[in-house]
């Protein structure tokens, strides 16, 4: 949205025009509305916000990608090294722990499988779940890998050394304005539905938990009958109502604190990309299929695992690093951007 609003004042100001935007309003208005769909129940079984979220992907990493190869045949020539970022542009110390980063932001991109048992609950069956979740995996991956890296390697053949952090967003493509403004309209749709696939899995097991521990808690289990629709009345849960809202309140006041998103990104990807998309399907491979205790494939799934612990603990710090380098030059709910 800052994006937008920058691209239609330099619409009107020229195209050099620095426009700085103030973020608050817009971090403000993205919680108001997640705190009013937190209140939907089983959101995230809804069989078409998937396809949604598909159709806003494919759409702003294909504009990014066509705006990257067309910026390489105006430029006339590839930018960049092989080596990434030249010693010098940054420091040698930059660059590790700018490398360390980058990881991250890749892991977080394969963190699906906190929200695959989600996706498969709104899987029909027959052919079997197991099947098409399979299927589902390994096409979802491949294409994921494949727009992910041509958007990388095009994006920085475009921009070399000073390619930004976001293509569409921050310093990157400029034109057609309104072919960016369009693929950050996909972005922010997506995101917002993102948000909720993401949380619908905690916000369940806080309040499985609470009713469990206090069944007679009426705060906690009496459900509220409102009709707002004629025929389907609305479930209200006072629990429901408080503890979501607090939580997105936080995350949304977290966000005001540090807009770091790359540093951030790749923190939260460095934090679940190994416990949750590695180690525990490897533990649970290993467990339901008997794999013999060091032989070939036991070996080799643990190597696995400890070489991606390895990544995550590097992402991890390099992010870190990253959000503490920016917060030495960032004033809290000041973002200007």
């Amino acid at each position: 949205m800052i994006a937008i609003q920058r691209t239609s004042c330099q619409q009107t100001n020229g195209e050099d025009a620095p426009c700085p935007v103030n973020g608050n309003p817009y971090m403000i208005a993205f919680g108001v509305s997640q705190i009013i769909f937190s209140q939907i129940p089983d959101i995230d079984q809804l069989w078409w916000l998937s396809i949604v979220a598909t159709v806003m992907s494919f759409g702003y990493s294909t504009i990014g990608l066509g705006l990257g190869i067309s910026k390489v045949v105006e430029n006339k020539e590839v930018k960049g090294t092989l080596t990434g970022v030249s010693i010098g542009t940054v420091t040698p110390e930059q660059k590790v722990w700018r490398t360390f980063q980058s990881l991250g932001n890749i892991a977080f991109a394969y963190s699906y499988s906190m929200i695959l048992i989600e996706i498969q609950d709104t899987v029909k069956s027959p052919p079997s779940e197991e099947n098409t979740m399979k299927k589902a995996t390994i096409i979802s991956v491949a294409v994921t890998t494949l727009f992910y890296m041509l958007c990388g390697c095009v994006g920085y053949a475009a921009f070399g050394d000073s390619a930004p952090g976001n293509l569409l967003a921050t310093g990157g493509f400029r034109n057609p304005f309104w072919l960016l403004d369009i693929a950050n309209i996909a972005i922010v749709v997506h995101l917002v539905g993102a948000y909720q696939v993401y949380c619908q899995p905690l916000f369940s097991f806080v309040e499985k938990e609470a009713s469990r521990r206090y069944p007679e808690s009426s705060f906690i289990t009496n459900e509220i009958k409102i009709h707002l629709i004629p025929g389907k009345p609305f479930n209200l849960n006072l629990f429901r109502l408080v503890w979501r809202t607090i939580f997105v309140m936080t995350t949304t006041l977290i966000a005001m604190l540090m807009p770091f998103f790359n540093d951030v990104l790749g923190l939260l990807g460095a934090v679940g990309f190994w416990p949750l998309t590695v180690y525990f399907p490897v533990e649970m491979y290993i467990a339901q299929k008997n794999v013999q205790r060091w032989g070939t494939r036991w070996v080799c799934l643990k190597v696995l695992s400890l070489a991606c612990l390895v990544v995550s603990v590097a992402a991890a710090a390099g992010s870190v690093v990253g959000i503490v380098s920016d917060l030495k030059v960032y004033k809290p709910f000041h973002t200007d951007f």
